[in-house]
């Protein structure tokens, strides 16, 4: 795993975008810049081993160079799910592929470069979106929602993860200031923090927690929970009203 110092010298050039460079480290950036992450992939595989049949097929929308996927492979491997992950950014497909032939993981993992709002999702029993929606425009948020919703079989699950905020301004700003620490606790110094900060200001919009419920409620999701937070990071589960 290359060690993440894309914002080593403090200088940003351009938005933060998923290139080759960033593609490169990206296992390790998820490492170190997202709050329990695995115990959030722990809750997400609990979740379909109970609530989603054994053979059927999951959606990772967004899924990078694939870490979700595989992690979730394997901790499920008794269960014969087939996992497609799809994401328009040919650096990232392409590591994921890499992966997948380095691991030797099982033909059922599969990648797709496309543009995940306009993808064919096939007949998936859930789909998940792991810290994707914040980089999608918030006006384009609920089509997108809503075609996941309509893919989904009745009772199928949408598992999704976000970057947060509060409307409460001094409650943000502390879960702000704790980020900033839990940043500095693994090895990223002021200056990296400080110049990603500013190349994600304008590609990473976050919604509230209750924007994000209403969001998928207003989707056509019959129920939302939230079943893991973190501060400023939360994962939720919506389920589409059975049939």
């Amino acid at each position: 795993m290359k060690a993440d110092k894309l914002f080593k010298s403090g200088i940003v050039h351009e938005d933060f975008s998923f290139n080759d460079d960033v593609a490169e480290v990206f296992d390790d950036m998820l490492n170190r810049s997202v709050p329990f992450y695995g115990v959030v992939i722990d809750g997400m595989a609990q979740l379909l081993r109970r609530m989603v049949e054994p053979g059927s097929t999951v959606y990772d929308l967004g899924c990078s160079t694939g870490a979700t996927i595989f992690e979730l492979a394997r901790r499920l491997p008794d269960m014969d799910l087939r996992f497609v992950g799809v994401d328009n950014a040919p650096a990232m497909i392409g590591k994921a592929r890499r992966k997948a032939e380095m691991y030797a993981v099982p033909p059922a993992v599969h990648f797709v470069e496309d543009d995940i709002l306009t993808a064919d999702f096939g007949a998936p029993a859930a789909i998940i979106c792991n810290y994707t929606l914040q980089f999608i425009r918030p006006l384009t948020r609920p089509q997108f929602i809503r075609r996941i919703h309509d893919a989904l079989p009745p009772g199928g699950l949408l598992i999704i993860s976000e970057k947060i905020i509060s409307h409460h301004k001094r409650l943000n700003r502390e879960f702000i200031e704790m980020y900033h620490q839990f940043k500095l606790q693994r090895g990223y110094s002021e200056l990296e923090i400080a110049a990603k900060r500013e190349a994600l200001e304008n590609v990473l919009i976050p919604f509230s927690i209750r924007e994000n419920h209403d969001l998928l409620k207003d989707g056509g999701f019959a129920s939302v929970e939230t079943f893991f937070q973190w501060f400023n990071f939360a994962s939720l589960v919506a389920v589409k009203q059975a049939g």
